[in-house]
């Protein structure tokens, strides 16, 4: 039985996804926190858990979602994992997109060891995610299925009544609309959505009432 847990951190609002099960061995997605109170609340509930972590998933490379991976290589030393296409040569650096975005202070990139492929299973416990390509929101961003829980993880491709910006680096607006229909709303109707932003939803009521989606 999968557990979620979810929190909202930095300036943008984002959701880090903490997700275990019965056997304590656990995966983040989206590690978002930016400052030694966001951290202390997840490594608390890492520890409170008696969570082993054994990935750290990225949906995609924007600096709301990995701004936290430098602390989770320093504290449990693991490396964060997606997509290779999400680290191009025309992405910026992390430090380069907290300037963009006037974030002040100095942010270093985590080594990314394995990438992602499409489809790749992704194991932990008895948990199986498999890896979904949605680009748009990003050059070649994942959500993460699991059909046995009954729950995708969508990063910033499909939220509660709405969908990602597409006009940063790599996003396409049509290449984000192909990606939801085919991808997502393909899935079971009673599929939880849990995006990185916002509240979580079902696959069937976006598919029913997203106007992106019609």
């Amino acid at each position: 039985m999968i557990t979620v847990k979810r929190f909202t951190f930095n300036y943008f609002g984002e959701n880090t996804y903490l997700i275990f099960d019965e056997t304590r061995e656990a995966v983040i997605i989206d590690c978002g926190c930016i400052n030694r109170q966001e951290e202390t609340a997840l490594s608390g509930a890492i520890s409170d858990n008696k969570l082993i972590i054994k990935r750290l998933l990225s949906t995609h490379y924007h600096f709301d979602h990995v701004v936290g991976n430098g602390f989770i290589f320093m504290e449990y030393g693991i490396s964060p994992e997606m997509h290779r296409n999400e680290r191009n040569d025309n992405t910026p650096s992390l430090d380069m997109q907290a300037r963009a975005f006037r974030i002040p202070g100095t942010f270093k990139d985590v080594e990314t060891k394995h990438f992602i492929e499409e489809n790749e299973e992704v194991r932990f416990g008895n948990v199986r995610l498999t890896a979904l390509l949605v680009p748009g929101h990003s050059p070649a961003s994942l959500a993460f299925y699991s059909e046995a829980d009954k729950v995708v993880f969508t990063g910033d491709a499909l939220f509660y009544g709405s969908i990602g910006r597409t006009d940063l680096w790599g996003g396409n607006y049509n290449t984000l609309i192909t990606s939801i229909k085919e991808k997502l709303l393909t899935l079971p109707g009673n599929t939880v959505v849990y995006p990185g932003h916002g509240e979580s939803t079902s696959v069937g009521f976006e598919k029913a009432n997203n106007p992106y989606c019609g």
